[in-house]
């Protein structure tokens, strides 16, 4: 069925409802692209973004409504009918093939074949041959025939790029595609973008990172609990501005106040080291009872490995670790968890959550000994308690402990994986790139969480790549180059360029 589309619109998506259980993830909810665009797609987490690219994209079949592309209505029922009418998507979540190469990785699906009649083999020259093509097209220096197991996130997430670009759509799906690309990549990106928009192809770009919203998008939509708040050209925008529609009021500050003053060295890190040559070394600091210690660097600076070898999840050839003024031995998670430690991971949703649990399940599964009865029964009542006052404290917005963990978004996730560590009453929280994901409104939620555990006399030390984050949480902020502690410089007088500086040091 072919209808007029006013020769403007290359996409139009029509009155899109979708429900899950206890859940409206979309009401009716219309958008138009044009072609030869970027165009913006913006919400808080849970205001339905990604379930409306879903549902372009074939993967949520559409409880109403119509999708039309170049007027051609969409019947499509998987991926694979996206991909073949030319729609693509990059999804937030990675999800490669580790034990398989590069190419594979690229064109898996899709081999190039050779043999004759039903003798078919891979043809792999060709298959390498593409990819280095594709590659030099793009400007990426990757090998093809290197395991994808063993790339950083960043790579792995301009594989998925490429990938995207090498099925020549005429409609793009970019979710947060920036969240672990480096400085560099993501100029990178914003060429391939522009390219791509010279050939007549339209990006839907989902970001929560304001300043790429504003600098490379031509339409910027905004969502608010899965309705559609209005369609705007981007150069009639503010930050504030979109904030504001975004989450319905006005954000007057981005940051929480706060008045605690740190005291008395709660951890001491001395000389810390890693068997691999490649990782940290020789990391020396202290952290302070209620201080909140960012940690700042680029990509390969070592600031994870360095905190999962302080809770344990990683092998450490020299140095130690004093907690409350006493040496101890952390060889894995649980002596971490013994000397009140707690570690929110970088990937929430690779090593946080249990995707098929609820979240009843996912906030008490790390401390089941504080529910523990006679003959190793559990006491469901006080769990069930503990778990609802979990839910009203951190503000998780579901309609029940019952709901699986997935089908909350990435703040509600975080919110629920800040619950679980709670209960286990920690004086040292580990959190890395905790509000990675999340929109403007759900960070404040969570800086705010933050602040109040600092302000009870929690210590924590922060990881995070966002430069305001650091600059408005941190107490003191540690930065790390090439596995090396190259300064700690005060929160209070700290600016981006001195930290920049010290990020950079050879």
């Amino acid at each position: 069925m072919r209808v007029e589309n006013n020769n403007q619109y290359l996409l139009e998506m029509r009155d899109i409802t979708k429900e899950f259980p206890g859940v409206k993830a979309l009401n009716g909810v219309t958008l138009q692209v044009r072609p030869g665009t970027v165009h913006a797609l913006m919400g808080e987490n849970g205001a339905g973004k990604s379930t409306l690219m879903k549902c372009l994209f074939g993967i949520y079949t559409p409880d109403g409504g119509e999708m039309y592309l170049n007027g051609q209505k969409l019947e499509h029922r998987s991926s694979k009918d996206a991909l073949d009418m030319g729609i693509s998507m990059i999804h937030q979540e990675l999800h490669p093939i580790p034990h398989r190469n590069v190419a594979e990785n690229v064109w898996l699906g899709r081999f190039p074949m050779m043999g004759i009649g039903p003798v078919q083999l891979v043809d792999e020259k060709k298959m390498f041959r593409d990819t280095e093509d594709l590659f030099r097209n793009l400007d990426m220096d990757i090998n093809p025939k290197t395991l994808v197991g063993s790339l950083s996130v960043s790579k792995i997430q301009s594989i998925e790029i490429a990938k995207a670009v090498s099925f020549n759509s005429k409609v793009i799906v970019m979710d947060e595609p920036t969240s672990s690309l480096t400085g560099n990549e993501v100029e990178q990106l914003f060429k391939i973008i522009k390219d791509l928009k010279s050939r007549g192809v339209a990006i839907i770009y989902i970001s929560h990172k304001m300043e790429e919203i504003l600098r490379i998008s031509d339409d910027v939509t905004i969502m608010r609990d899965g309705t559609k708040i209005g369609t705007w050209p981007a150069s009639e925008l503010t930050t504030d501005l979109i904030i504001s529609r975004m989450v319905g009021r006005d954000l007057t500050q981005r940051f929480p106040p706060r008045y605690n003053v740190p005291e008395g060295t709660l951890l001491k890190v001395e000389g810390l080291t890693s068997p691999d040559p490649k990782s940290f070394k020789n990391v020396s600091f202290e952290l302070k009872k209620g201080e909140i210690l960012g940690v700042g660097g680029l990509v390969g600076s070592q600031r994870t490995e360095l905190i999962e070898a302080i809770f344990g999840l990683r092998a450490v050839s020299s140095g130690t670790i004093e907690v409350h003024g006493k040496k101890v031995r952390i060889r894995n998670s649980l002596d971490a968890i013994r000397q009140k430690m707690a570690l929110l991971t970088e990937e929430r949703r690779v090593t946080g959550i249990f995707p098929v649990l609820t979240i009843h399940e996912n906030t008490v599964i790390s401390n089941l000994k504080r529910y523990q009865k006679p003959y190793l029964l559990l006491d469901g009542n006080k769990m069930k308690d503990d778990v609802e006052k979990s839910i009203e404290r951190l503000r998780v917005k579901t309609p029940s402990s019952k709901q699986l963990i997935k089908n909350l978004s990435g703040g509600n996730q975080q919110k629920v994986l800040l619950a679980r560590w709670l209960l286990t009453e920690p004086d040292i929280l580990l959190l890395d790139e905790p509000t990675r994901g999340i929109d403007v409104g759900a960070k404040y939620e969570i800086y705010t969480i933050i602040a109040d555990l600092a302000k009870q006399g929690k210590s924590i030390i922060m990881i995070s790549s966002e430069m305001p984050e650091l600059l408005g949480m941190s107490d003191r902020i540690m930065v790390m180059s090439e596995g090396r502690l190259t300064g700690i410089v005060d929160g209070e007088n700290a600016t981006e360029t001195a930290i920049m500086r010290l990020a950079a040091q050879a």
